[in-house]
């Protein structure tokens, strides 16, 4: 898996993606989409709806929603005090519901883009797609390393993993989307 985004020029990128390729990411995309879930009561067209609804005061159980949905305040690392819970929560109650919706709408974006592909060819993104391209990359790293319990001490040692190691398609699957993100922000930024 070799292809890598490159400027157009023009603030967008382009990448060539094998069809191979073009399927691993969209099932990837899928299944973050399914993780997310469908929101508060589904997708309602109700705007009036949607504007008074109120996100849960709890982080998620499952670490990888956890790390994709973090409580604001506090140290992960430390047990957090009733106060430092509650105005998380507060900030969770009002912020998740939206923050779920960009994370959906990104991962849509995505699955958009490759299904307008068909398959394998060279993949155009305009300017204002490589954001949601970023940010759909990003969730589908952070949810591979919660599930795989990656550290940073851990990084060096996941290129030496042996054939054997049952994480290892998993990890490649990391890595790539590691050199995705990395070489879409390098195209934008040029």
């Amino acid at each position: 898996m070799a292809g890598l985004f490159e400027s157009t020029g023009d603030g967008g990128a382009a990448i060539a993606l094998d069809e191979v390729e073009a399927s691993i990411l969209r099932s990837l995309e899928v299944q973050m989409l399914e993780l997310i879930g469908p929101g508060p009561g589904g997708e309602s067209d109700d705007p009036l709806a949607a504007l008074f609804a109120e996100g849960p005061t709890e982080a998620p159980a499952d670490p990888a929603l956890a790390r994709l949905f973090p409580d604001a305040y506090g140290d992960p690392a430390e047990p957090a005090d009733a106060e430092v819970r509650a105005a998380s929560g507060e900030f969770r109650r009002y912020t998740e519901l939206d923050l779920r919706a960009r994370k959906r709408d990104d991962a849509l974006q995505v699955v958009r883009s490759l299904d307008d592909l068909g398959g394998g060819g060279v993949l155009k993104l305009a300017a204002a797609d490589c954001l949601r391209w970023l940010g759909a990359l990003n969730d589908l790293r952070l949810t591979l390393g919660a599930r795989l319990e990656i550290t940073e001490e851990d990084e060096q040692g996941l290129y030496e993993l042996p054939d054997s190691d049952e994480r290892k398609p998993l990890v490649m699957a990391y890595l790539w989307l590691g050199a995705l993100q990395e070489s879409l922000l390098e195209a934008i930024t040029d």
